[in-house]
Order: C-alpha cells, then sequence, then structure tokens
C-alpha cells in the first residue's frame, strides 16, 4: 500500500474533510479524492462514507484506522533509524526507573533534556520494586537486572557491577569477614523478594551472599534506604557500584570479600516492549541517557 494514500487517509480521517486533508498535502480536492478512491478500491473496502454535507468514518474506516496510524510511525520510525525524515519529538514519555538511580543520575539532567526537546513531557515513575513494563503501559524503562524477558527490547545504558560493603563502625564492632563462610555470622540486609547472589572467588571458587540464611533482621525495598542504613552500621549489604562508590572513595563504607566478583550478569538496560514503535520521543530520550550517562560513567569499575 502506498503511504501517501494511507497518510492522506488519516488526515482525512481525523478532520472528516478530504479537500482540507488534501491541501495539507499539496493535493488538488479532485486528486484527493481519487487517491482514497483508490486505497479503498485496493483494500476492498470503504472507508469514508460520503455525502453532499459531511464526511463520516464507516465501521471499517474506523477498525483499519489504528492500524493505518501504525504503518505511518513504522515509516517514521524506519527513516529516524537511518538519520532521515523530519520527525519532531513530541508526547508524553511514561518512563520508568529505580528510584535510587534515577535521583542520583537523571533528575539532574532533566532540565536539559526538556530544554533541548521542547515537545516532550515526561511522567517518571520511580521505585526500586519490580514492575511490569508492558501491563505499566510505559514506553520505556531502565532496569538493573539479568534481561531474560524475550518480549523486550533493549539496549544496554552501562555495566552494574555489584559489590559488598559496610561501615567501618560495623566492621570495628564485628570483625571483617575474610571467607564468605564467615557471612553467616553477620547481620546480612537484602531486598524483599531478592534472591540468592552467587559470588565467584579470585581462583573460580563459589560462595552465595543469601541474607535469608543468616535470619537477616532488615529487609528493605529501597536502594537508597539500604545505602544510608549500611552506613549506619547496620549490617553489610550488597550494593550497586554507581549507588556506591562515593562513599567508598571517601572511606565512610568499606567493601567487604573484596576478591570476591557478584556474578549476576547485571546491567543497566533501556527496555521498550517489542510490539512498540521506537517512537521519536522515546529514541531522543535514549540517546540523551547513552549520550550523558552510558557513554563516560561517573562510577569506575573496581
Amino acid at each position: 500500500m502506498d503511504t501517501d494514500s494511507i497518510r492522506l487517509f488519516v488526515l482525512a480521517a481525523e478532520r472528516l474533510n478530504i479537500s482540507a486533508a488534501g491541501r495539507e498535502l499539496g493535493l488538488a480536492p479532485a486528486v484527493a479524492s481519487a487517491r482514497l478512491a483508490k486505497l479503498e478500491h485496493t483494500l476492498g473496502a470503504d472507508l469514508l462514507r460520503r455525502s453532499t454535507r459531511k464526511v463520516s468514518l464507516s465501521l471499517e474506516g474506523a477498525e483499519f484506522l489504528p492500524f493505518a496510524r501504525e504503518m505511518l510511525a513504522q515509516e517514521a520510525a524506519a527513516l529516524a533509524a537511518l538519520g532521515r525524515g523530519q520527525v519532531q519529538a513530541s508526547g508524553t514519555l511514561r518512563f520508568a526507573a529505580s528510584s535510587t538511580f534515577a535521583q542520583l543520575y537523571i533528575a539532574p539532567l532533566l532540565p536539559d533534556f526538556l530544554k533541548q526537546h521542547p515537545g516532550v513531557q515526561l511522567d517518571l515513575r520511580l521505585s526500586d520494586t519490580p514492575f511490569d513494563l508492558i501491563e505499566g503501559s510505559f514506553d520505556l524503562a531502565l532496569r538493573n537486572a539479568a534481561l531474560e524477558d524475550s518480549s523486550l527490547r533493549c539496549r544496554k545504558l552501562a555495566d552494574d557491577q555489584r559489590v559488598l560493603c559496610a561501615s567501618p563502625g560495623y566492621l570495628a564492632q564485628h570483625g571483617t569477614p575474610r571467607h564468605p563462610d564467615e557471612l553467616a555470622n553477620h547481620q546480612l540486609m537484602g531486598f524483599r523478594d531478592a534472591l540468592p547472589r552467587a559470588l565467584i572467588g579470585p581462583e573460580g571458587q563459589a560462595a552465595v551472599f543469601d541474607p535469608r540464611q543468616t535470619g537477616s533482621r532488615l529487609v528493605l525495598d529501597d536502594g537508597l534506604s539500604q545505602k544510608i542504613a549500611t552506613l549506619a552500621g547496620a549490617g553489610i549489604s550488597i550494593n550497586s557500584l554507581w549507588s556506591v562508590h562515593r562513599e567508598i572513595e571517601q572511606g565512610s563504607l568499606v567493601r567487604v570479600l573484596p576478591a570476591y566478583a557478584v556474578d549476576d550478569r547485571s546491567a543497566l538496560w533501556l527496555i521498550y516492549p517489542k510490539s512498540n514503535v521506537l517512537s521519536a520521543k522515546v529514541r531522543v530520550f535514549m540517546d540523551f541517557l547513552l549520550d550523558r550517562i552510558g557513554a563516560h560513567p561517573v562510577w569506575r569499575a573496581a
């Protein structure tokens, strides 16, 4: 099907005026009518009902309209992917992310993004608890976990190294574990419903960090609260390096078992449903985050 005719149909359906739709595309009324008639012949359905007084959508036209819009969006996305077209980012972007990461790295950048893209409105949903991207009707989300859902597409924003840490005060009082087996004698903090984390030693030794096996007395569902509790001496926790790298550099937190790597395949992923067109508003926000955060992460691998 000719996308120019599809575009003409969408405009005519929105304005309920074939002549006005044609003029917007630089077509004479007779040419616009002829193109729509040809499209209807190709589809084998009357999309618009015409009378001397008005134009209205037929039942078939109403059913076809969302698919027509999708075709145009797909065309625009394809041209944008090739660096072509004049698609302007506009509309409301629903974005979900970890509240801890967003507070540290995304929120400070939002004024710059909004200034660069005045046609975009941001609707941010920030939480460290799990969320369903599709059921939540999000356009885009940041997930800091291993990506296993085959219904999602993604781009990697950055690595997400996890480390064990505690406050100097806690370690002075309870001792510093030298082997993972000694974790059983410590207060371990973890997220609610979090799975045990595998630890890999310098020579490939396998161990595990599992607060549930130590009778953990402190379970949280917010990353910032966990870091604050760790700083206050509540115990040993596992954190993303992006969350605690400044505290480690300053000495207010100390890495525990630094020779053991957390083996959980985590990374920071920008994800969106496969069924969604990568619209201009999503593309520009992704590119902005990749440029401002992913290109040169301020936290360094350790």
